[in-house]
């Protein structure tokens, strides 16, 4: 397969954090087949991690680091052992987010007035302290090298305010729900993350961008599919693999002017 070079990550080495998880998964296989050597960091045991990656766990171009990204020295002890072998990282992408699931208990997927405050703490700790550390440890390793770039995975629903009335199908059918607000704050926060840091590596040779997914199809209920697409100009939820040209453009020299940016795939969710 040709390749053009504009948009090339051959050769080079990328940490994806939440790795194993079903957006950081596809980000990992799409760099390895593009040439890259993808570090996975994950919280998952390593039995997991080779059970998700089956048909690549015996290459030598990808590599398992069990951690906790709200854990400084779980980070620092794994990126030791990642530069030992390949050298500080060309990339970073932020993948690790954590979000109440639509089986979670009723309080978590309850009215904003009694959302509890351990599972608001719990989201943001993955979500922005894992990140903000990630960025810390691995991006500092990068402006030593004089170069890298950071692709931090947003959402739709930091961007905007999630629309409640894609979930009143299950608010008909007797259950109290709604869109929970840590995760919106939550990827609201890596914005100005993203632009801070922009500003503060950009003489250093790291980029730091945004990367914002809408929807992705995971075999979500029909009814909240059905009002997802009335909902999007393009009508439907994107399929994960349309968000790999995204993450390989800002990984790529095809952006190397480009930092403090939000690049916004979401099928024109945002446009309205």
């Amino acid at each position: 397969m040709i390749q053009d070079p504009l948009f090339s990550v051959d050769g080079r080495s990328v940490i994806v954090t939440g790795g194993a998880g079903r957006l950081g998964a596809q980000f990992a296989r799409t760099l390895l087949k593009r040439g890259a050597s993808v570090a996975v960091l994950d919280s998952v045991d390593e039995a997991k991690f080779h059970a998700r990656f089956k048909e690549l766990s015996a290459s030598n171009a990808l590599r398992f680091e069990q951690v906790d990204v709200t854990d400084r020295g779980s980070i620092t002890a794994a990126l030791g052992r990642i530069e030992k072998d390949w050298g500080a990282p060309h990339g970073l992408v932020n993948a690790a987010a954590i979000d109440a699931p639509p089986d979670a208990p009723p309080e978590e997927n309850g009215p904003f007035e009694t959302y509890p405050v351990d599972s608001w703490d719990k989201i943001m700790a993955v979500n922005v302290k894992g990140v903000m550390l990630c960025c810390q440890a691995i991006g500092a390793a990068m402006g030593r090298a004089g170069r890298g770039s950071i692709v931090n995975i947003a959402s739709t629903y930091g961007l905007v305010s999630p629309d409640q009335s894609l979930y009143e199908y299950r608010r008909r059918r007797g259950e109290v729900f709604y869109k929970p607000i840590a995760y919106s704050a939550s990827k609201s926060a890596l914005y100005n993350l993203t632009r801070y840091l922009a500003t503060y590596w950009g003489q250093q040779g790291v980029r730091v961008n945004a990367l914002t997914p809408g929807g992705v199809f995971a075999n979500q209920e029909r009814d909240f599919l059905d009002a997802y697409a009335r909902r999007t100009p393009m009508g439907r939820m994107a399929r994960e693999d349309e968000l790999d040209g995204g993450m390989l453009f800002l990984l790529s020299d095809a952006s190397s002017y480009m930092t403090g940016a939000n690049l916004v795939i979401d099928g024109g969710w945002t446009a309205w």
